[in-house]
């Protein structure tokens, strides 16, 4: 892969990850519960999808096999979001967005398997790097909102799982008809568990009735601004990047949340300094893998143009 394409892939995925800043802010904001919030989110994508005949074209061109592989992914994505906004519901906003850094180290040990790729020492160190900041994080909370913290953590799992499926199946579908797909499932897979989540949690339970006003222009910003156009533009970032790259990127979405949330809604005043040196730790990883990624081409060019020859490098 030429340096260009990868310079590109890597501005993409930032604009994604500027975008999913505002997720968790939104999530904040959105009165409904975790569940009913997802659902929404997820239909009001399908629903703009199935507009586009590009999406009906790349469907029928889809072997069986293929979209019953991409609607698994689609579950664990509806499982990551759920657990990502339950996470939000049971701190807030800078907490729900810092766990998902935690999806590094699961990344880093899950994409080797699923993608089938090499096991890269480097990707493993970094992402347990990350690990001194999540402790400092959690422990720069108010103790009732470690729960959020323990689902949290659960979603950067779900998110490491997808990222790396992805990863593995991302060069066989266009980006929109995968995203349909996959959010389609995440749609269903959701309905199906609506019952489950009702007898745990009855505030959880899906209704037919719409949401507010407020609510509804809530989500439709969600949705197209920062689902649609983020999420397909990092199925087209993947195909030039390894997962772990792309998740370690994404560790910058707490940054932006956690600037957002202090602008929009004074979380600062919930927060203790520790919680900021914990997230001060998180950037310098994301900062030092482009670092270490470009001495690594410098002290072995050898390496990378057989990588470039075979198509190998990320």
């Amino acid at each position: 892969m030429s340096p260009p394409e990868t310079r590109r892939a890597f501005l993409q995925i930032h604009v994604c990850v500027a975008l999913w800043g505002f997720t968790a802010i939104l999530g904040k904001l959105i009165s409904l519960r975790a569940l009913p919030l997802v659902w929404w989110r997820m239909l009001f994508v399908v629903a703009v999808l199935a507009c586009v005949p590009r999406v009906w074209r790349g469907l029928r061109a889809m072997p069986m096999r293929l979209i019953a592989a991409y609607s698994g992914i689609g579950a664990l994505v509806a499982l990551h979001w759920l657990t990502f906004y339950g996470s939000i519901k049971l701190s807030n906003a800078s907490v729900g967005a810092t766990c998902i850094a935690l999806g590094t180290v699961f990344t880093a040990m899950a994409e080797p398997w699923l993608a089938k790729t090499r096991f890269q020492p480097r990707d493993f160190l970094l992402g347990v790097a990350v690990l001194p900041g999540v402790a400092l994080v959690v422990g720069g909370i108010p103790h009732g909102m470690r729960a959020g913290v323990a689902v949290g953590t659960l979603s950067a799992i779900f998110v490491a799982l997808f990222g790396s499926l992805n990863k593995r199946l991302v060069e066989h579908g266009d980006a929109l008809t995968v995203t349909a797909i996959e959010l389609g499932a995440g749609v269903l897979t959701l309905t199906l568990l609506s019952p489950l989540m009702a007898m745990a949690a009855p505030g959880e339970a899906l209704t037919l009735a719409l949401p507010s006003l407020r609510d509804t222009g809530l989500l439709l910003l969600l949705s197209i601004g920062c689902t649609l156009v983020p999420y397909a533009l990092s199925l087209v970032a993947l195909r030039h990047m390894s997962a772990f790259a792309a998740q370690l990127a994404v560790n910058l979405e707490p940054v932006y949340a956690i600037v957002l949330a202090i602008l929009l809604l004074g979380e600062q005043r919930e927060l203790s300094l520790a919680f900021y040196g914990g997230v001060a730790i998180i950037l310098g990883a994301v900062l030092a893998y482009p670092l270490l990624h470009r001495l690594r081409r410098i002290e072995h060019p050898e390496m990378l143009a057989a990588s470039e020859s075979k198509g190998m490098v990320d």
